[in-house]
């Protein structure tokens, strides 16, 4: 079976959106890098951009959670108009709760979590990040959709 991991843009803040990331899922970086690891003759890199994140990934069970830093160059993101969202399926309604407030802390509930008229536990917020993300628990899903 595929897995569909979500590959994540930032404006210069992608270590300390991960870093929070990390504090709610739990785990470790699977890989860090740096513009400034990558830099050679044919590669140069902006003072300013050194330290900045090529490419961050966290685990989070069997999918895998990255982003980058996007370069000045390319422009900068806006999360405010990106209406993509992550939607996370938890195991049980503790693990619901504990992932939505986790990772809404500091952003904006667009729906608090609670039972929906479609059966599962749901909710939705965009983080502090501007990212969106969905948590639901689902009590009668069991394996593959």
């Amino acid at each position: 079976m595929a897995l569909i991991n979500p590959y994540l843009n930032y404006n210069g803040n992608a270590e300390e959106a991960f870093n929070f990331y990390r504090s709610v899922f739990g785990g470790e970086f699977a890989k860090v890098m740096r513009f400034k690891d990558l830099e050679n003759d044919e590669f140069p890199v902006a003072e300013n951009e050194a330290n900045k994140i090529m490419h961050i990934a966290l685990p989070i069970g069997k999918n895998v959670l990255m982003a980058n830093d996007v370069p000045e160059s390319m422009g900068s993101v806006n999360e405010n108009e990106n209406r993509s969202k992550i939607s996370v399926s938890a195991e049980s309604k503790e693990e619901a709760d504990r992932l939505f407030n986790g990772l809404s802390a500091g952003g904006q509930i667009e729906m608090p979590i609670m039972d929906s008229p479609w059966g599962s536990y749901f909710g939705m917020f965009r983080d502090k990040y501007g990212i969106e993300w969905m948590v639901d628990f689902d009590p009668n899903y069991q394996g593959e959709i």
